[in-house]
């Protein structure tokens, strides 16, 4: 008798694949869920994230905000369970190195050695799985616009003349920054334009003069602790990982205090990373679409020719604040997913930079839009404005189920 004659006839014509998909639940149940592991990998792999934003040349802030919302989105999908279990802390570490590996190809040969070496560290049975996610996610992410945008942070760029318009600031004058940034595609359906600034004025009497003579006598008359609130949010790139890179340390913050698993932060991650990224879209949309003049232009040229304000103006238009608007992002975003409560945000104490201490998330984030106004940086309408568009973008993207943002789908 063959074989095949000595098959039972309820299983004939069975394949390796029909037995491999009625036995996944099976797989499923002999492995734990993401669910049950702790949140070290992402916390370790995100700690160098912002290294690499740091050190890497080229992250300006909108590079940066898009580079850890990939790194995010390729977490959270290496984590999500599909009918085949895998062992998810390795899943989650081969994503990480491979996204990032392909995210700053042209950082430090340093980097490429630490990136290395924690890849090791964590590596396990699920590390190939993972890699494959985090390439599918990483094809997905060349066309959104911002490919490589570390290499082409000013491109040509024929700026509108007049007045009221943005124009390059002292003390490097350097062209417009990421000029079409606010074209690339967001993983939310942004709708989050914003009332148009104050018309533009040099009538003492106009709400237009009257925002620039507020940020000028506040930073003619700064407080030590106005100070040191315009320093702690500074996070210029280069000696920082940039304004996205601090709401990722807030995250991080947020996930360790809580002792967060692996699904959680993963969540987390990816959900902060896509609201800063669509932050930064629907900022620059704002600042390419209406050119403000910028404080230290109009002060100097209206009210004191000598000012000159604590920070330095970087190099795009006033209206609205960056600032602003991913930080309330990454806030909202942050209370959805942990809610309100008292935090010390530690974020520069690796640079001797002392901690302060927040009532909430959103209260933090407050504190990073009024902190440009101390800097000289931006006017109270491009503040206010900028914390209603980063609220809209955060309540956006807890809308949206966390396998369906735009551009990605499910690997």
């Amino acid at each position: 008798m063959s074989a095949r004659s000595r098959t039972p006839s309820g299983v004939k014509g069975l394949t390796r694949r029909t037995l491999l998909v009625a036995a996944a639940p099976l797989l499923v149940r002999r492995r734990p869920g993401p669910s049950a592991y702790g949140a070290e990998v992402p916390v370790a792999w995100f700690d160098l994230a912002r290294d690499l934003v740091r050190t890497t040349p080229g992250f300006s802030p909108p590079v940066a905000a898009r580079a850890f919302a990939y790194a995010g989105v390729a977490l959270r999908q290496a984590v999500t369970p599909r009918g085949v279990a895998y062992h998810w802390p390795s899943a989650a570490n081969g994503a990480l190195a491979t996204i990032l590996r392909a995210l700053f190809p042209t950082t430090p040969e340093w980097n490429l050695d630490a990136i290395a070496r924690l890849e090791r560290r964590y590596a396990g049975s699920g590390g190939t799985y993972g890699a494959h996610i985090a390439r599918r996610v990483f094809e997905a992410s060349k066309r959104d616009g911002g490919h490589e945008g570390f290499l082409h942070n000013s491109p040509p760029y024929h700026r509108p003349r007049g007045p009221q318009r943005w124009e390059p600031t002292p003390p490097f004058g350097y062209p417009a920054l990421q000029p079409f940034w606010g074209r690339n595609r967001p993983f939310t359906r942004l709708r989050c334009a914003v009332p148009a600034p104050p018309p533009y004025s040099t009538d003492a009497g106009s709400a237009f003069y009257a925002d620039a003579h507020e940020c000028y006598l506040a930073c003619v008359a700064l407080t030590p602790e106005q100070k040191a609130i315009a320093r702690f949010w500074a996070d210029d790139a280069g000696v920082s990982a940039t304004p996205p890179g601090h709401s990722i340390s807030i995250t991080t913050q947020a996930v360790r205090t809580r002792g967060a698993s692996l699904a959680r932060a993963a969540e987390a991650y990816a959900a902060v990373g896509i609201a800063i990224s669509d932050a930064f879209i629907a900022c620059w949309r704002t600042k390419y679409r209406y050119n403000v003049v910028r404080p230290i232009t109009y002060v100097q040229r209206v009210i004191d020719p000598g000012w000159t304000p604590m920070l330095v103006t970087p190099p795009f238009p006033e209206y609205t604040s960056g600032h602003s608007v991913q930080s309330m992002a990454a806030a909202v975003v942050l209370t959805g997913l942990f809610g309100t409560s008292p935090f010390r945000d530690e974020t520069h104490s690796a640079r001797s930079g002392p901690p302060r201490t927040f009532a909430s998330f959103e209260d933090a984030a407050r504190e990073a839009a009024v902190s440009r106004m101390y800097g000289g940086i931006h006017f109270r309408a491009s503040i206010d404005r900028g914390l209603e568009q980063g609220g809209c973008v955060g309540r956006a993207v807890l809308g949206v189920s966390a396998l369906t943002w735009r551009g990605i789908r499910r690997s």
